[in-house]
């Protein structure tokens, strides 16, 4: 009976086994490079049709696009965008600056807007205004006297850098929530840009301040912020086209000015 049992045919359980692990090895062979498959973004080679994209890291595949490099108001990397550019593309810029009936500064900044220039320049005026400043009061007391005694006044360095500082960042940020409020399209970093590049004239002429002649020095000081005033308002209307803000367009030109006549009365008095 034992032989009868040993002389079955086996066949079908030998085979059953490795059928059912063989498809469990299948089933597994399928599912570790699933786990490992590499990621493709959206678009990925250039074609038309987007790439196959794992559903779990569907957030890494938006980080990978080069399009969104902002990572964070706090990350320093998000700002570095803005200060990518050559010596020869802010030479251009500041002269741009010098020709304000031109009104095509922003088509010229529309691909790479920098604050490099707000940053350079405001803090090169700051220093400039207080250290000619109390120069040109030196100058201008021994013109008048020169037994009088005189002694260097730190406080133009304190009101330089909130005048400067204070009016290159808030008054851009005031007309892109003006801006906004009204409907229409704004960009604060073209802003930042433009008024940042506005304020080199008066770098320029903190030398001319110099001289020791009232009379001069209000006409330097007012065709410097003739100019200035211009270059603003002028772009900003470019800026604005299609939209009645001429109010507005009046009030930078009139800030530009205001700006001017403090430089002289402050620091060149």
């Amino acid at each position: 009976m034992d032989e009868s049992y040993n002389n079955l045919p086996s066949s079908h359980l030998l085979g059953s086994v490795p059928a059912v692990v063989s498809e469990e090895k299948h089933a597994t062979s399928y599912e570790a490079p699933e786990a490992t498959m590499q990621t493709f973004p959206p678009g990925n080679g250039g074609g038309s049709r987007p790439g196959y994209q794992s559903l779990g890291s569907s957030s890494e595949g938006f980080e990978q696009q080069p399009a969104n490099n902002w990572k964070g108001f706090f990350s320093i990397s998000s700002y570095t965008q803005y200060f990518n550019v050559d010596t020869d593309i802010v030479i251009n810029r500041l002269f741009s600056s010098l020709h304000p009936l031109s009104g095509d500064f922003f088509s010229k900044i529309d691909a790479n807007p920098d604050l490099y220039g707000l940053i350079w320049i405001s803090t090169t005026l700051v220093f400039m205004l207080a250290s000619f400043g109390n120069c040109a009061t030196y100058l201008m007391q021994k013109y008048t006297n020169s037994s009088a005694s005189w002694s260097f006044d730190v406080s133009f360095v304190n009101v330089a850098a909130c005048t400067v500082y204070g009016y290159a960042i808030v008054v851009p940020l005031a007309y892109y929530f003006l801006l906004q409020y009204m409907g229409s399209s704004a960009s604060l970093v073209r802003f930042w840009c433009l008024w940042g590049y506005s304020l080199f004239i008066f770098v320029v002429t903190s030398f001319l301040l110099l001289i020791p002649i009232e009379l001069l020095r209000w006409i330097i000081i007012l065709l410097a912020g003739t100019t200035s005033s211009c270059f603003v308002a002028f772009n900003l209307k470019s800026y604005m086209e299609g939209n009645d803000l001429t109010v507005l367009v009046v009030a930078s030109f009139c800030l530009q000015m205001a700006l001017a006549i403090f430089i002289k009365v402050w620091f060149f008095p």
